[in-house]
């Protein structure tokens, strides 16, 4: 008789920390966010693949190809196809409402986005994977989500013009210093960061506004502040916040 082990294999794991749950009306003290500040490229996946994968091919060849592969994915989404990618599909969306058939589209009230749906294999995926809770974040000041409200993209994208919410822990904006304020922060030349000029709601937990162009792709966020959690006692010197994220520029 065959003796089989029941033995459980470890396939995946994320690491978490947990932050203060600041959304009303939701139960439970804190939300999971991924401890991992690291977003892959195309020619670091190609690197995984070739080394922890075993691909035997070209490695140059297969960058040079999957871009090739997205690009064509691009131009048959911008025709309306949805393509399916095996682990999810993405497919065109038209926003907004019309009146009739005769109305003609207009990119600001109908504007167009692109949807992921999840598909089994990557459902199959999710359940193999352990989360592991590595402790509370960091109880100073921190940048959580950045949500472009037209596109409804949580720390992805955004669009110049925008309205945005940035939730986080004691980022009010606030002191006498004129640095002091929400900046969009190019990632490939800091010295060319963008002040918000339009400020909405300015909150401990949260800032709104209207986004800025940096003439950049991509882009970190930066709050300067005097904020001391304190309605008449500010910091000498404005302190910087930095997301962990970078967003891109839809």
């Amino acid at each position: 008789m065959a003796i089989q082990d029941d033995v459980e294999n470890v396939m995946h794991k994320i690491r978490v920390k947990l932050y203060p749950n600041y959304l009303p009306g939701s139960a439970g003290k804190y939300l999971a966010r991924t401890d991992n500040e690291a977003t892959l490229s195309i020619e670091q996946v190609c690197a995984s693949l070739k080394k922890r994968g075993g691909f035997k091919g070209n490695y140059k060849e297969v960058i040079d190809h999957v871009r090739h592969f997205f690009d064509e994915v691009a131009y048959q989404l911008a025709d309306g196809y949805c393509v399916n990618m095996k682990y999810f599909s993405v497919y065109p969306n038209i926003n907004g409402t019309f009146n009739s058939e005769k109305d003609a589209h207009d990119n600001k009230q109908n504007p167009v986005d692109f949807r992921f749906r999840i598909l089994l294999p990557l459902r199959d995926l999710a359940r193999d994977i352990k989360v592991e809770i590595t402790g509370l974040a960091d109880g100073n000041a921190y940048i959580d989500e950045f949500i472009d409200r037209d596109e409804e993209s949580v720390n992805g994208i955004y669009v110049p013009g925008d309205m945005f919410c940035i939730y986080g822990n004691k980022i009010k904006i606030a002191g006498d210093n004129p640095d002091c304020g929400v900046y969009f922060v190019p990632v490939d030349d800091p010295s060319k960061a963008v002040k918000v000029k339009r400020i909405g709601e300015n909150e401990a937990s949260m800032i709104t506004g209207i986004a800025p162009d940096t003439q950049y792709l991509l882009n970190r966020i930066e709050i300067r502040t005097q904020y001391a959690n304190s309605k008449t006692t500010f910091l000498k010197k404005p302190r910087s916040i930095v997301s962990r994220f970078v967003l891109e520029t839809a």
